[in-house]
């Protein structure tokens, strides 16, 4: 097997080798576990290394090759040094400080013991040290003897571990305070791998206080050359005044509010004001604060005052606003809120030029810009619906009915302006048919009907139903529906892109534009009288006689239950209704009605009576020798 090439990726295993164990490493060596190094591969086979000892390796540590380096020197381990002499008059030294109650004195409650604690490293001993004061009273100096300082009850005493700043030390039932160190301690704790923390600075007894104060030479303030008297005669009725807001919008339910500062010279008393606005939803208290005097800081109060019972004065309080204090562009703190001086008046202004040199007096702008509200747009129509309907889905969730024009409705109720066209299209079998259009004065609406013609092979019947019909060219947001003035004798009228022109006009419309010439241009009306001229049942209105109709015995019975079965058919006969017809007509509060009146009231609801008709009706009801009717004749030419 020896001769066999051992190239990359070739390896030979020895058939004839049955024994794999494994020599130990470990060995026990006066009765301690120490590592051997192996004798013997796996099996027993022969380690091909040389055995080195453990003398020629720690050899070969300590020399280098002679011919390059030379020979190094040998480390000789140092000799063993004891603690008493290797630590001898080194001392740690920590500063710190206990308090001692005092039961007996009423003038103290307790007192600071400044001490020393002292740590000898040569035998982890401690000696407490307090410092002699002169005149204390109490005897001073070593407080513990040198020894080693019991930790706990299991005999454990304590290290310089167990010391660094900032703790306390519990020593025989008495806590010691430690606060500082020197710098050895410092350094020497910090070599040892110890954090020193932050010193502290021992707190000065009260009673040493007081007593080093009453030794020390005592001053005495002369009293001030300012005059209350003068001040209350010069500075009197002269105010200071500042315009402020108060900005609480960082709280819930807060607002931005304006105040008036005010601010007496004579005795250096202020006063805040609110400015109230109309309709501000406020209370009228004007006064905010009430004039006094206000210190900068209200709780700058030793704890020792009782706040429940006094109030504060100028021996509690030390600090109170000047007019140094107020000036324009400053946010003062008063009572918590923080108002923002923008502009004071002319007076303050030259109060400040003279005693304070003050000439900038530029306002500061307070006023804030208001937000522009995004306008309702209406939506474009959309053609489904009326006008109106769509609407009503913009203003409200739940639309609802548009609200009609109840007036113009009953007054023009079953009034009908009739029309006859013909269809304007290039087909002849289109221009051969007539139509009727009738427009509807009460709510402005249009029906086409088709009168059916025999052999004229169209079905007639109705063309359109009854709705409002826009001019061409018009938009969908605002359209422009036909009125009583775009019909007349020759006029084309396009229905949805169906051309209609007028040839004739029913009596009725030429009667109606008479009696409303404001609806009608001249135009249109004289295009109806020049087409209706000649018709039959229409009296000429060059003539100024008036026809006479014959009337037979009963024809006035007749006629007037037929007026009282109308009446009661459009349900007038209400007492109430008809006194809102009469004072409909009694416009200036006379008390009566002429006979023109109640001609227009039978036009209206659309009873076409003749003159001799209606003048039997009112001969018979009417009381007064001058024609006139009142509101009780009126009331019973209804009811009788």
């Amino acid at each position: 097997m020896e001769g066999l090439p051992c190239l990359p990726g070739n390896s030979f295993r020895d058939p004839t080798q049955t024994n794999f164990h494994v020599s130990h490493t470990l060995d026990v060596k006066n009765g301690h576990r120490v590592t051997k190094w192996p004798q013997v591969g796996l099996g027993g086979t022969r380690i091909n290394y040389n055995q080195i000892s453990e003398d020629e390796l720690e050899l070969l540590r300590n020399y280098r090759p002679e011919l390059i380096y030379g020979k190094s020197v040998v480390q000789t381990p140092d000799k063993f040094v004891p603690a008493t002499l290797a630590f001898d008059k080194k001392v740690l030294r920590f500063f710190g400080y206990f308090k001692q109650t005092i039961h007996e004195s009423p003038n103290e409650y307790y007192r600071v013991r400044p001490i020393k604690i002292l740590y000898y490293l040569e035998d982890d001993s401690l000696e407490i040290l307090e410092e002699v004061q002169e005149n204390s009273g109490i005897p001073q100096g070593k407080l513990l003897r040198r020894h080693r300082f019991p930790k706990n009850d299991q005999g454990e005493t304590y290290n310089f571990r167990d010391i660094n700043l900032g703790q306390n030390l519990s020593v025989y039932g008495k806590v010691f305070r430690v606060c500082d160190c020197d710098a050895f301690t410092r350094e020497w704790l910090e070599s040892e791998g110890i954090h020193v923390s932050q010193s502290e600075l021992i707190p000065r007894d009260p009673y040493i206080s007081k007593r080093i104060q009453a030794a020390e030479l005592k001053t005495y303030k002369t009293k001030t050359d300012f005059d209350k008297l003068k001040q209350y005669i010069e500075m009197d009725r002269k105010v200071l005044r500042f315009y402020a807001v108060w900005d609480d919008r960082s709280r819930m339910f807060g607002e931005k509010r304006e105040f008036v500062i005010q601010y007496f010279l004579v005795n250096d008393t202020m006063e805040i004001r609110e400015v109230h606005q109309a309709n501000d939803g406020r209370d009228p208290f004007p006064v905010l604060i009430t004039r006094h005097k206000i210190p900068k800081d209200r709780y700058d109060v030793k704890g020792t005052f009782p706040h429940v019972f006094l109030e504060l004065s100028e021996t509690e309080v030390a600090n109170y606003f000047k007019p140094s204090d107020l000036m324009v562009g400053k946010t003062v703190n008063i009572y918590g809120r923080n108002f923002l001086i923008h502009d004071c008046d002319m007076f303050t202004k030259t109060f400040y030029a003279k005693n304070f040199g003050v000439n900038n007096f530029e306002p500061v702008d307070v006023q804030e810009t208001r937000n522009e509200y995004a306008k309702m747009e209406i939506p474009p129509y959309n053609g489904f619906g009326s006008l109106e309907d769509s609407m009503q889905n913009c203003l409200r969730l739940q639309p609802e009915r548009p609200k009609k024009d109840y007036v113009k409705l009953m007054e023009n109720d079953h009034r009908v302006l009739r029309y006859e066209a013909v269809l304007d299209s290039p087909r002849e079998d289109d221009r051969s048919r007539k139509f009727i259009i009738s427009y509807r004065l009460g709510d402005d609406t249009i029906t086409i009907h088709e009168p059916p013609q025999r052999n004229s092979g169209m079905i007639g019947g109705r063309f359109l139903e009854r709705t409002r019909v826009s001019k061409p060219g018009s938009t969908l947001e605002r359209p422009q529906f036909y009125g009583p003035c775009d019909f007349y004798i020759g006029a084309t009228v396009e229905v949805f892109r169906q051309r209609f022109v007028i040839c004739s006009a029913d009596l009725f419309v030429l009667k109606y534009a008479e009696e409303h010439p404001e609806q009608f241009t001249p135009a249109v009306i004289e295009s109806l009288r020049q087409h209706l001229s000649n018709e039959t049942g229409r009296p000429d209105a060059r003539l100024t006689t008036n026809i006479r109709i014959q009337r037979r015995p009963g024809d006035f019975i007749r006629l007037y239950a037929e007026v009282r079965n109308k009446l009661k058919h459009m349900r007038i006969t209400n007492h109430e209704e008809i006194r809102q017809m009469f004072l409909r007509y009694d416009k200036d509060r006379s008390g009566f009605v002429t006979r023109e009146n109640i001609m227009d009231l039978f036009r209206q609801i659309n009873l076409p009576l003749e003159n001799d008709l209606i003048d039997a009706m009112v001969a018979e009801c009417t009381t007064n020798s001058e024609g006139k009717i009142n509101l009780y004749d009126f009331l019973r030419f209804f009811d009788s």
